[in-house]
């Protein structure tokens, strides 16, 4: 993900006296001593809590659009309902629905030698979980892991991004309103805050962002030892075989690419098609933009880039991409004029991209898509096992032995087949990366399970006895470990 809650890393001698960072501090120790001081909650007691959270949100919906959009600038009030707020209640639901059976103690075997003892894992709560939230999709990625770190019995402090601030004022004032503060609290503030957040001694820690920044939050955890989940991004692949139709593979292409302008960490960063169809490809993309967007200037439903910073990044790197030979395509539908101060940018397919250029070496983070070529299924294969694991990656192709070779042969956080996107919105598949694209991971029963304890619980029982640690050892003890291996 290519930006985050926070973007450098300043030393905080000289700033002790931030009040934000004395109230972080406050609220924080206050948890920290609830967390030790009151039993674990129970699962009626979680559920209430979810149902508070979903409550809220609620009642919340048109003023999280109106918050997301004036953030953006410009952002459609359905692409918030869908891609930030029904992920988080279908996760509410899917969570509130197998809370009950997550929780139960887990039964496991216990070799012959220690019958009739018995032995189970214990999900217990960590405590107080730590939640660095992007600005990309600020409410999903800030509650999406309240969601499971209070199924799990924790308390949490959420770090929503500076960069959003009108959306991460309303998710303070409705944390506020749903919550104790000693239950769940939201922490405002710009670098200093967040450096200072992720000093603090969490129970643990999930942070959403750049890998760069990834490295900062787990060094700084690491003075306390607390874990982390880093859900971080990279360059996510889309290869697509000869025998797949070039017009379906467009279509959910660029509707994967193109969902909040190209700002989602799993959007598509590339795409790989056959040799000698880019040009195919560039026609069949600029078909389904006119059909789907057939103006962007002023369309709320195509996303403007976030801030002026990331508007000119963008910029720069398609005029590194043309002073080092490659061709860019720009879609636009209706030949429209963008003003720059209002950060749209169009569509735009770069082809004959090389290693060299910026946008083939960083994740791009809006809606450009370097179009390559392969030559068949191993030469695509070697191209993405030649780069650093990415956090997905979506392979077009209707036969399951190829299929199967690619998922197999190919390591990635998630692969989604024949589409894009999709495999994040399933709540029984775990989320997360692997490499410098992540780690650990969330959603579902992943999720509860990462905000937990899973203690194991040996019960002797009065039939056995610890026979095999009792001297004298010598023969006796060596016949019998031979007969027990």
């Amino acid at each position: 993900m290519s930006s985050t809650a926070s973007a450098s890393v300043v030393h905080l001698d000289s700033r002790r006296d931030d009040p934000a960072i004395t109230s972080l501090r406050t609220t924080f120790a206050r948890m920290h001593t609830a967390s030790r001081a009151e039993p674990p909650p129970s699962i009626g007691e979680r559920k209430a809590r979810l149902d508070a959270l979903e409550k809220v949100i609620r009642a919340n919906q048109a003023a999280i659009a109106e918050a997301c959009n004036a953030d953006f600038g410009s952002r459609s009030r359905h692409e918030t309902l869908m891609a930030d707020l029904f992920p988080t209640l279908a996760s509410l639901q899917h969570t509130r629905k197998h809370l009950s059976s997550w929780s139960k103690p887990r039964r496991v075997g216990v070799h012959w030698a220690f019958q009739p003892g018995t032995a189970k894992v214990v999900p217990q709560p960590l405590g107080v979980v730590g939640i660095i939230a992007p600005w990309n999709y600020p409410v999903q990625l800030a509650l999406s892991p309240l969601v499971a770190a209070l199924a799990a019995g924790n308390r949490a402090i959420l770090k929503p991004s500076e960069l959003t601030p009108r959306t991460s004022e309303l998710l303070a004032t409705l944390m506020t309103q749903a919550f104790d503060p000693t239950v769940v609290a939201v922490a405002q503030g710009g670098v200093e805050v967040a450096e200072a957040f992720s000093r603090l001694a969490f129970d643990h820690i999930l942070f959403t962002g750049s890998t760069r920044v990834g490295a900062i939050v787990m060094k700084a955890a690491a003075e306390h030892l607390t874990p982390v989940t880093l859900e971080l991004g990279g360059k996510s692949p889309a290869v697509v075989h000869d025998s797949f139709p070039l017009d379906l593979a467009a279509e959910r292409i660029m509707s994967g690419k193109l969902l909040n302008a190209g700002q989602t960490c799993i959007a598509p960063d590339s795409v790989l098609v056959p040799k000698g169809k880019s040009e195919a490809f560039v026609d069949a993309c600029k078909a389904q933009v006119a059909k789907t967007r057939p103006t962007l200037a002023d369309n709320p439903d195509y996303t403007a880039i976030v801030n002026d910073r990331q508007y000119v990044r963008l910029q720069q790197w398609l005029d590194d991409a043309r002073n080092k030979g490659a061709k860019v395509v720009e879609i636009n539908p209706a030949n429209e004029a963008f003003a720059a101060d209002k950060h749209k940018l169009p569509p735009t397919l770069v082809l004959g991209a090389t290693e060299d250029m910026i946008l083939l070496q960083e994740e791009i983070f809006g809606p450009i898509l370097p179009v390559l070529e392969h030559d068949g299924t191993d030469d695509a294969i070697a191209y993405i096992n030649a780069r650093p694991r990415p956090l997905a990656l979506y392979y077009f192709d209707r036969d399951s032995a190829r299929v199967q070779q690619v998922t197999q042969r190919t390591t990635s956080g998630g692969v989604t087949i024949n589409d894009t996107i999709l495999h994040i919105a399933q709540e029984n598949l775990p989320f997360g990366g692997v490499g410098p694209a992540g780690m650990g991971a969330y959603h579902g029963q992943r999720g509860f399970d990462t905000f937990s304890h899973l203690k194991g619980v040996f019960h002797q029982s009065r039939l056995n006895g610890a026979f095999l640690m009792n001297p004298p050892y010598g023969a006796r003890l060596e016949k019998l470990i031979s007969i027990l291996t």
